[in-house]
């Protein structure tokens, strides 16, 4: 059926190309979330009047976080082009993708983080404190359970924009939807499979944003 109503649509590729961008956006977000989570962390402990002030520190962790968010997606993946030899051993293909994936989306998380955790009733951690709660109580017990709804709505918005940056990498080689759209699409004049895999690309999002507020209304207890 889907045959015949677009003919110039290669069926094949464009499953290949949909598992290959679920791939990519899949271990990102995984990556984005544990280090975004711990730079997030680290900012907010370290700032001003928190239990591992050090305003030093904090100045260092914050410019990387901010030069990370600041340079354009595409520029990164070109800076990181030896980086990614190094710990890939090629340039092309959805695994060379990653490094600049997680890098580039990891402190867009991490300010997400950082926001969710000064959000948090200053009042719950004194009492913790007074209570003689250890460093890693605190952050376990209260910092991360209080601060989850904000956490899992910011991953989920951070993952929609890594869909986004699959697409980028796409066109420079990183397989995917991104790059099915520019080089089957975009090149050879086939508007049919740039249709298709933008609507394919609007799928995942949707789908992504659905299990996000599923998942933000189950554990937001207030």
């Amino acid at each position: 059926m889907l045959e015949q109503l677009l003919p110039e649509v290669n069926w094949e590729k464009v499953w290949s190309a949909t598992y290959e961008t679920v791939y990519m956006t899949g271990l990102s977000v995984i990556a984005t979330f544990i280090l975004g989570l711990i730079l997030g962390l680290l900012l907010f402990l370290t700032s001003k009047n928190n239990i591992w002030e050090n305003r030093p520190v904090n100045i260092i962790i914050g410019a990387i976080v901010n030069v990370g968010r600041s340079i354009p997606f595409i520029i990164l993946i070109i800076l990181l082009l030896p980086v990614t030899k190094v710990i890939v051993g090629t340039i092309l293909g959805v695994n060379a993708a990653l490094p600049a994936l997680i890098i580039g989306a990891a402190p867009f998380y991490a300010r997400m983080v950082e926001i969710a955790l000064r959000e948090i009733d200053k009042g719950v951690i004194e009492a913790a404190k007074s209570m003689g709660a250890k460093t890693s109580t605190i952050i376990f017990k209260v910092l991360l359970p209080e601060s989850m709804p904000a956490l899992v709505s910011g991953i989920t918005v951070t993952a929609i924009a890594l869909i986004g940056y699959t697409a980028m990498a796409g066109a420079i080689g990183a397989g995917g939807l991104g790059n099915l759209a520019f080089l089957e699409g975009f090149n050879r004049g086939n508007t049919e499979v740039t249709i298709i895999a933008t609507i394919f690309i609007l799928i995942i999002v949707f789908i992504i944003q659905f299990i996000g507020d599923i998942i933000t209304k189950a554990i937001d207890k207030r």
